[in-house]
């Protein structure tokens, strides 16, 4: 990842506009998988279809990142219950039961440009502290990226991130949003709780993955997986996911990845 942050022209902010669209239509029909019965294999074979049909591509298929011991072998991460994010959906497929809490994390690529966003759904009924987990991290977000205003710095991101976080429920320190658009991962590094100093101000033009991740109760450890890839709580308690792409103007925050 590129220390310097990119400030996107006029000519990828409209592809990244185009695209986000697609990339929230895709997210949409994926989320009609997370049905009990059907499998997370269900959701990443239908992720393809819907890719190939609409001209994007997979960006995670294939992706070899620092911390892995191998390329990612899917097209999204669909992580369930305590299964934090990047949980691999096609090695050894799991089928959705009622109650649970599902996380379908997509990054694809339109005409050279990337877009990256997460949505967590549940399966049926969920039990009443799983959708205050939902809920929760909804708000997180869309407090985060309230927060993202020319002139502000990208810690203002994460100090409003942190606010939104009722007691009861933790972030989760060791993942973090950060730049995108021309790459999969560029600066700047975005955590979702505040730290002292000084972090690079936010400019027109620059383009976030604006991503809380939130943990039930007060334990935001995680513990990577075997398979290299999927990160789980140390607690076994649930967590949540929900991640969009943002276009910083000087009019305000563009949510890109929406219909």
């Amino acid at each position: 990842m590129s220390e310097e942050i990119s400030i996107k022209d006029q000519e990828a902010i409209a592809l990244l506009r185009r695209g986000g669209k697609l990339h929230a239509q895709v997210l949409d029909e994926l989320e009609k998988e997370v049905v009990a019965g059907n499998s997370t294999l269900d959701v990443d074979d239908r992720a393809m279809e819907l890719l190939e049909a609409l001209g994007l591509e997979p960006m995670t298929l294939g992706y070899q990142p620092r911390f892995a011991p191998r390329p990612y072998p899917a097209a999204t991460c669909v992580s369930i219950n305590d299964e934090v994010v990047h949980g691999i959906p096609n090695e050894d497929p799991v089928a959705f039961e009622d109650g649970d809490v599902v996380s379908i994390d997509l990054v694809t690529a339109y005409q050279g440009v990337v877009l990256d966003a997460a949505r967590t759904v549940g399966v049926g009924e969920l039990a009443p502290i799983d959708q205050q987990l939902i809920d929760v991290t909804k708000a997180a977000t869309k407090a985060g990226i309230a927060a993202a205003q020319a002139g502000n710095r990208v810690s203002d991101i994460g100090r409003a991130v942190e606010a939104a976080v009722p007691e009861g429920f933790a972030i989760i320190r060791d993942f973090c949003g950060h730049g995108v658009g021309y790459e999969l991962h560029e600066a700047p590094q975005i955590p979702n709780f505040y730290i002292k100093g000084k972090s690079p101000v936010l400019e027109p033009g620059m383009v976030l993955a604006i991503e809380p991740m939130i943990i039930v109760g007060d334990d935001p450890g995680v513990v990577v997986d075997r398979d290299g890839y999927t990160a789980l709580t140390t607690s076994g308690h649930n967590a949540a996911h929900i991640e969009h792409t943002v276009l910083v103007t000087e009019k305000g925050p563009e949510v890109l990845t929406v219909r």
